[in-house]
């Protein structure tokens, strides 16, 4: 298994050596938002009502998924964002603000 942190130091070596140099920021968060559209569409037509088209029957959602946490994990890289620490400090956050919160949904009930 990959530890958060693992994959953050494999993406930036694969970067630094294969990729040459990271994108700017802004340009991997237009690839990002690209990668996300393309998990949003295959999951669209695997669980949702749209048909797929011919393009779309070899996409895998795991490897869409892959590629939205690879642009990610190259975000975190660039702006110096630990997602190991981030990941625990937000669990926190969601521990505290919404212990009883969901549980107290009618409509998840």
């Amino acid at each position: 298994m990959m530890t958060i942190e693992q994959a953050q130091q494999q993406v930036d070596a694969w970067i630094k050596t294969a990729g040459v140099r990271y994108f700017n920021e802004l340009t991997n968060l237009g690839i990002l938002m690209e990668e996300t559209g393309e998990l949003a569409r295959l999951m669209v037509r695997t669980y949702g009502e749209q048909s797929f088209k011919e393009t779309d029957k070899n996409k895998e959602l795991a490897d869409e998924m892959a590629d939205v946490l690879w642009v990610l994990l190259c975000l975190a890289n660039q702006t110096g964002v630990n997602l190991t620490e981030a990941l625990q400090k937000n669990f926190e956050k969601k521990n505290i603000r919404d212990a009883n919160r969901h549980r107290d949904n009618e409509k998840l009930t």
